[in-house]
């Protein structure tokens, strides 16, 4: 209730702000001589807002965005790959005006195939300028989180003959042996942020070699993240029988027993996702999803971030649960690959990845 209360304070003032920035940007683009007038408002109307499975507007997003005069109707599209071929494949006949849910792996894809128009929000906070994409403001950053390897504290405490990992290397530990259960990156958008990690951490010459061990240290990989830590994950609610997980480093936020969490995310093993939105070019109503992806950049939209989707809004003034600033805070450092790189070799990694596990 508290958190609700907070969220929902400063809400006028907010929507206020979005609205005059709109109109100041639609003036700013269409006024020439310094003595034009306009009796324009903010850009209004339909928009349809094309997303991932995960996510859903809540009830008070609706009125926020009523209020802003943004009819918006969502369509789910499945992951974030799918989200990204189906964007693709549409481009000619888009299937809305905006899309949320991009990630920084399918970014430079989506921005290749001109799946985007040019949007500079003017909602974007300075400490997140450095997220956007390298040489385009066409996707704005709107929240970012950590794919990172989970351990249930209570099986180790239970197995304390069995050390608890902290790299990437101890997963290969025989003493992990049939205990790890990984996700897929052909299917799994955490899967494969998990394989750039694994580039990033032993190079193009050697991460295969690091799966191959794996593989002969039992290893298994289920198709999708949700089969993994709910099935699978001796931690997830579900009483599976591997008690080392692929998930996300938010995870133990949301595994509580009183004041403490019973399980625990491994910095070292961190690969960092950031989630984007754009206006989707042929859009029906470019300005007004322009509108709302600057919404998306409003306080309470962020503030909402960490309960609705579990991750980080990209403005650090935004208060933040006090369980997902204790159990899950974003790793200080994590392992990364150049987006170019990424962009050009993820399609050939997978190929590779699946011959090497699964063939």
């Amino acid at each position: 209730m508290s958190t609700t209360t907070r969220r929902r304070k400063g809400t006028a003032a907010t929507l206020a702000a979005i609205a005059t920035t709109s109109l100041l940007v639609a003036c700013s683009t269409e006024q020439s001589p310094a003595t034009t007038t306009t009796t324009a408002g903010p850009p209004t109307g339909k928009v349809t807002l094309v997303t991932h499975d995960s996510f859903e507007l809540t009830d008070e997003q609706k009125a926020d965005l009523e209020g802003l005069g943004l009819d918006v109707e969502v369509t789910q599209l499945g992951d974030g790959g799918t989200l990204v071929n189906q964007l693709i494949l549409t481009k000619d006949s888009p299937l809305g005006d905006v899309a949320y849910g991009i990630d920084n792996i399918f970014g430079a894809r989506a921005l290749e195939a001109g799946v985007f128009a040019d949007h500079a929000s003017p909602a974007l906070p300075d400490a997140a300028k450095d997220l956007l994409l390298e040489g385009s403001t066409a996707l704005t950053p709107i929240d970012q989180g950590d794919v990172c390897i989970n351990v249930d504290d209570r099986w180790f405490d239970a197995h304390p003959d069995v050390p608890v990992p902290a790299t990437l290397d101890d997963l290969a530990d025989p003493a992990l042996k049939d205990l790890v259960v990984l996700t897929n990156p052909a299917t799994s958008t955490p899967g494969l942020a998990f394989l750039a990690a694994t580039v990033g951490a032993y190079g193009e010459d050697g991460y295969l070699d690091y799966w191959t061990s794996l593989k002969d240290n039992g290893v298994k990989i289920s198709d999708s993240w949700s089969d993994a830590y709910y099935v699978d994950f001796s931690g997830g609610g579900e009483g599976g029988p591997r008690p080392v997980v692929l998930s996300y480093g938010s995870s133990p936020a949301y595994t509580l027993d009183g004041d403490e969490s019973t399980t625990s995310s491994l910095p070292a093993t961190c690969f960092r996702q950031v989630e984007y939105a754009g206006v989707i070019a042929g859009s029906d109503n470019p300005a007004a999803a322009g509108a709302l992806v600057d919404y998306m950049l409003s306080a309470d939209f962020q503030a909402a971030l960490p309960d609705t989707v579990y991750m980080y809004p990209v403005d650090p003034d935004v208060d933040l649960p006090e369980a997902f600033e204790k159990f899950g805070p974003l790793a200080e450092k994590t392992i990364t690959v150049d987006p170019a790189t990424l962009a050009e070799n993820r399609d050939a990694w997978i190929e590779s990845w699946t011959d090497t596990m699964l063939g």
